[in-house]
């Protein structure tokens, strides 16, 4: 029954006793709507290794979070003030946060020493690899741009900048890197001093630490054991951060209380502009590397992808010292672990391929090939969303549910149902997922040595055969060339094919000369017996705009016959010019689209644009010197395209 209760003023009040609803079940155990709230979240179960501090478990977690703080304010720490910024854990927004704080982390001072600045009196709150709900709720009430998809997806803007900018990525050239990196003609490393990269850095950091709150990262790249680097990642948006969750290797919880100091560090504070009168500045915009820091500072551009590509040119350094071959390139497996090795631009189908259903997906862009075998060096997928259908590529499809991070697509208003065929916003839409989201993914991302590489080229000169078999020679050349065309409609001002070479596949993120990754890749196959073959996924039957697009399904047998094995016991004949060697018959394509001349109705127009072609690989070519060993450089030039027998 109810009962009466007085106010200070003597009213009656009515208290109501809390007891079993209508149905019997307790009521919540709540005074009030705040105290309902905080029964919503439960602490997430401790992780403590074990031997560990098992009888104290709450000293050590204290002790622990207290060392992640320090690391986290020494990686903040401007080089020009006596200490690192003030750190807490937690959302400012929130009411209340972890216990640990660190004021100031010291470090060795470089003079001269600034006062203390405005940014040294507050506190920068430490988001720290927040799970992908932490980082929708972060996104959709704080990001513009964010929504959730139909399908679950998040939805985000990457600002002006919709692609990586390469030309405004600049590498330190030190007395080291001078001699070790790849600088001049078709280098993709463009120099800066170190000067330069300090006063951007110290641009980034004050950006960031002027914020209420940072997002911080720490995770892994490469799945093989033995050489797995430690990555961490400082950010000032949410979509950066489930973004790299997504691509980097999540650690476990047990990983991540003995992480440590990282091995490299990313400031992204790509909200903020460089300043275009610091000295090797060409724009607003600038992604600088310091392999001597370890460290990598973005600033000008919001586009993700230059983080995941940054940290690819840091692979394509580190991993060669160890005699480890780096791939820009997809890798699956068979059931009787037979392994593929895909190269190709964008475009060439290489996400699409290596993800087969009938395989086990290693990864679908970047690996590393050992003494070992092939290791991914990502825990996620990157896949372009242009044209994307249910029928034609199910997997990648089915990937894009909630966790997934969708860039600058257009949606239903209403429904949110995405419309993949809708270039209003960049004909670079992605897909960023971590891997498992791909059901036959082999976890962990290793495997045997590779059996086949494949180089796919989408020729919109249509004068490439379908399938070839190459040799090693030919494989080391069409390796370094890189090759495939743009056609209308890609980029403006194009108005017939345009052929583009890309070094090794990935000219925009290797950092040595490209026949290093050559020979290195030469002397791998043959020491595992791996075969070599060109797959052309572009036209047929005349050039973009008067032939046809090889079908996808045809591709994709020749692939299947590559796996299997057939196509090494097909009869070949060696094609004019390129010296390429086409087989008879495949099964599931028609035979006479393996001869490309003819799918040609006129004959001179083909031999015509295979000479331009043959002509434009020479071109190339021109820019590479093939080592000191003279025998190397005339067998690798020598399978090229040879005009003199035309």
């Amino acid at each position: 029954m109810p009962t009466s209760e007085y106010d200070g003023n003597g009213n009656g009040l009515t208290r109501i006793e809390v007891g079993d609803d209508e149905e019997g079940h307790p009521t919540v155990k709540a005074q009030t709507i705040d105290e309902l709230h905080s029964l919503q979240k439960k602490k997430s179960a401790p992780s403590t290794p074990k031997g560990t501090f098992p009888a104290s478990n709450s000293v050590f977690t204290e002790e622990r979070n207290k060392q992640q703080l320090e690391s986290i304010s020494a990686s903040l720490a401007s080089l020009t003030r006596e200490s690192g910024p003030k750190v807490v854990k937690g959302d400012p927004a929130a009411r209340k946060f972890e216990g640990s704080r660190v004021e100031h982390v010291p470090h060795q001072i470089l003079t001269p020493t600034i006062a203390v600045s405005d940014s040294a009196l507050k506190f920068t709150h430490v988001l720290y690899n927040l799970s992908p709900a932490e980082l929708y709720e972060q996104a959709i009430k704080y990001e513009k741009g964010s929504f959730i998809t139909s399908t679950g997806a998040l939805a985000t803007l990457s600002g002006a900048k919709t692609g990586r900018c390469p030309r405004d990525k600049r590498v330190v050239k030190d007395d080291v890197t001078k001699n070790e990196l790849w600088w001049g003609k078709g280098s993709p490393n463009i120099e800066m001093d170190e000067h330069s990269f300090m006063v951007n850095r110290e641009r980034a950091v004050d950006y960031l630490n002027s914020l209420d709150k940072v997002f911080v990262n720490d995770q892994f790249l490469n799945w093989d054991p033995e050489n797995k680097i430690k990555v961490r990642i400082v950010s000032a948006r949410a979509y950066h951060s489930l973004f790299m969750h997504n691509m980097c290797i999540r650690p476990t919880p047990e990983e991540l209380e003995n992480f440590g100091t990282p091995d490299f560090t990313i400031y992204n504070a790509g909200q903020f502009p460089c300043n275009r009168y610091t000295h090797y500045m060409t724009s607003s915009t600038s992604i600088d590397l310091s392999l001597a820091r370890k460290e990598m500072v973005i600033l000008g551009t919001q586009y993700a992808g230059e983080m995941k590509k940054g940290l690819f040119s840091l692979m394509h350094y580190l991993m060669p010292k160890r005699q480890i071959l780096s791939l820009h390139s997809g890798c699956n497996m068979g059931k009787g672990g037979d392994v593929a090795l895909f190269f190709g631009l964008s475009g060439t189908g290489k996400t699409t391929l290596s993800t087969d259903h009938n395989r086990y997906l290693i990864g679908d862009d970047e690996h590393c090939w050992s003494e070992s075998g092939v290791s991914n060096i990502e825990g996620g997928c990157y896949a372009k969303c242009i044209d994307l259908s249910r029928e034609n590529e199910p997997d990648i499809w089915n990937a894009i549910k909630f966790g997934t991070v969708l860039e600058n697509v257009v949606f239903d208003e209403h429904f949110r149902e995405v419309d993949y065929t809708d270039k209003s916003v960049t004909e670079n839409t992605r897909a960023a997922y971590p891997i498992e989201y791909i059901p036959n993914v082999k976890l962990p991302c290793v495997g045997p040595h590779p059996k086949n590489v494949i180089l796919l080229a989408c020729d919109a000169f249509g004068v490439l055969p379908p399938v070839s078999r190459l040799n090693l020679s030919q494989t080391m050349y069409h390796f370094i060339s890189g090759y495939t065309a743009l056609v209308a409609g890609t980029e403006e001002g194009i108005e017939e094919p345009k052929a583009t070479f890309s070094a090794c596949f990935g000219a925009a993120f290797i950092m040595l000369h490209p026949t290093k990754y050559a020979a290195m890749l030469a002397e791998k196959m043959q020491n595992h017996g791996a075969n070599g073959w060109l797959v052309n996924t572009g036209w047929s039957g005349g050039s973009y705009g008067c032939g046809n697009r090889i079908k996808l399904s045809y591709t994709r047998k020749i692939i299947d016959a590559i796996h299997s094995g057939s196509l090494l016991d097909a009869e070949y004949k060696k094609t004019e010019i390129f010296g390429l060697e086409i087989p008879n018959k495949v099964e599931g394509v028609p035979s006479e689209i393996l001869e490309p001349e003819n799918t040609w109705s006129d004959k001179q127009a083909y031999k015509d644009t295979l000479l331009k072609l043959a002509g434009l690989f020479n071109k190339n070519f021109e820019t590479f010197t093939i080592g000191e060993n003279n025998q190397v450089t005339e067998e690798i030039l020598a399978a090229g395209p040879i005009i003199g027998d035309a």
